[in-house]
């Protein structure tokens, strides 16, 4: 059997499971007729995608210069409850890549799917080369690292250690010698006697990164390993997992909610959000140039300031309370581009939509042709979704002013003696050289960093601007970076 019709049998045998418990799922019918309909709609038009990718696709090449690849998966539980959507990620050898996002985001779910302890609903992963869906864990050649250290109580640090090469049926001088080599690495040498129980936290923490080292895997995958030690050890695990990563010249690929750790951490980081990648970069560029509003404010800290304002026509940003901001042509002419794109991307998506759904129409007419109707209403979720972002849209655009958000970060946000407005200090915190100022402007709650060699008080008079060349324009309906 070629790989292509592998491929396709997979994903249909995947989708009439699940086809089949949506229609035995008591719970979703209980939600109503009409959810119930969406829903399996939602299903038939996933299975429709997935064939129509893989026959436009045909038999897809993965990229040579990548060892592990996700193209265009999707994982869908009982109920249809879609954990990840759309998930495509291309990994190099070698590379530190962070998953990051809040709690439920589908970043532990695609590490499992990596590992091979999910399914994978539709799509393809690739290792090395080569079609890895169906792939066994033990045979992915891959060592994973849990939030709990998962040790086992009555054997010692070498036996934890040890124990995966002896399942294996290593030698046991192999055994001697991976293990030594690892406690060196992560400085257990004086600790191989003794049992979990009377080991600190972090270096409970260490025998669980050296019981995945002397595996000798390709791939390491690490989900949230540092969530359960305090801030001091998990400063100091960072670095070591860092330095371990560079020591070995693995694959890593880890988890976590914590932004800080993503950006001490990666050469790259994904961010999430319900299921679906929000953004891909170096710490740098996510940094510096975020997508959309989500991505600014989880990426940083303190957060980015988000204020509603408007962009009005005449070539200014203007803010509650009167303040206003001149713009540059180059930057009036991003927002109109922006805008004009935004309507025509929407036009576009409806009328794919409506395409589809009479498609959709049509072939049950095929099926069932007593359900024919003179005039067919054809509508979804989805597309009434759309109409309503359109006319959103259109109305703004219609308007002087367009509403928009400006994100700042705290550290852009400086004190003038000239300012655009002035507010009184409701915080201060004391960061060591810098306080963080926290104060009130329009109604919304500011962040400002400013040098700690001059003391402020709380309830201080402060003149403040923003430094507009580094400021961020979203758009509030879509949420995406207007530059």
């Amino acid at each position: 059997m070629a790989e292509e019709e592998k491929k396709e049998n997979w994903c249909l045998r995947q989708w009439k499971a699940l086809k089949d418990s949506l229609h035995n799922n008591r719970l979703a019918k209980k939600q109503g007729k009409e959810n119930f309909k969406e829903r399996e709609r939602a299903y038939k038009r996933l299975l429709k995608e997935e064939k129509e990718r893989i026959e436009k696709e045909g038999e897809y090449h993965p990229d040579p210069d990548s060892y592990l690849e996700l193209h265009h998966v999707n994982k869908v539980y009982d109920g249809y409850v879609q954990a990840v959507s759309d998930f495509s990620l291309k990994i190099k050898e070698h590379e530190f890549i962070v998953f990051v996002g809040p709690s439920g985001c589908g970043k532990s779910t695609t590490l499992r799917m990596i590992a091979g302890l999910e399914d994978i609903t539709t799509g393809e992963l690739y290792i090395g080369g080569e079609y890895a869906n169906n792939r066994a864990p033990k045979d992915r050649d891959m060592a994973m690292v849990f939030q709990s250290y998962a040790l086992y109580p009555h054997l010692n640090v070498y036996e934890n250690m040890a124990f995966s090469l002896k399942i294996r049926h290593e030698k046991k001088e192999e055994i001697y010698r991976r293990v030594k080599i690892a406690a060196k690495i992560l400085e257990l040498g004086d600790y191989l006697d003794r049992k979990p129980k009377e080991l600190s936290g972090g270096q409970r923490q260490r025998v669980a990164l050296g019981r995945a080292i002397v595996r000798n895997a390709k791939v390491f995958l690490m989900d949230e390993p540092l969530s359960n030690l305090d801030a001091k050890l998990r400063v100091q695990m960072r670095s070591s997992i860092v330095r371990l990563h560079n020591e070995l010249q693995a694959t890593t690929i880890y988890v976590t909610h914590d932004q800080t750790e993503a950006m001490t951490m990666a050469t790259r980081i994904v961010v999430m959000k319900d299921g679906e990648i929000q953004q891909i970069g170096t710490p740098q560029e996510i940094f510096d140039h975020p997508a959309n509003s989500f991505v600014a404010t989880f990426i940083g800290a303190p957060a980015m300031n988000l204020l509603e304002a408007e962009y009005r026509k005449v070539g200014s940003i203007h803010f509650p309370g009167g303040a206003s901001i001149p713009l540059t042509k180059g930057e009036q002419n991003q927002i109109e581009a922006f805008y004009e794109n935004y309507e025509n991307n929407l036009k576009c998506q409806i009328e794919e939509e409506l395409f589809a759904l009479k498609q959709e129409y049509e072939e049950e007419i095929v099926k069932h042709p007593k359900k024919k109707q003179e005039n067919p209403v054809f509508t979804s979720e989805r597309l009434e979704k759309l109409q309503f972002t359109l006319k959103r849209v259109q109305s703004e655009r219609s308007k002087d002013a367009i509403k928009i958000i400006y994100g700042i970060r705290p550290e852009d946000v400086r004190r003038s003696t000239s300012p655009l407005f002035t507010a009184k200090v409701d915080v201060a915190e004391l960061m060591g050289r810098e306080y963080d100022l926290h104060f009130v402007f329009g109604e919304k709650e500011l962040i400002a960093k400013t040098d700690a060699r001059e003391v402020i008080l709380v309830g201080d008079e402060i003149g403040f601007s923003f430094d507009n060349e580094k400021a961020h324009i979203f758009d509030p309906i879509s949420t995406k970076a207007i530059y």
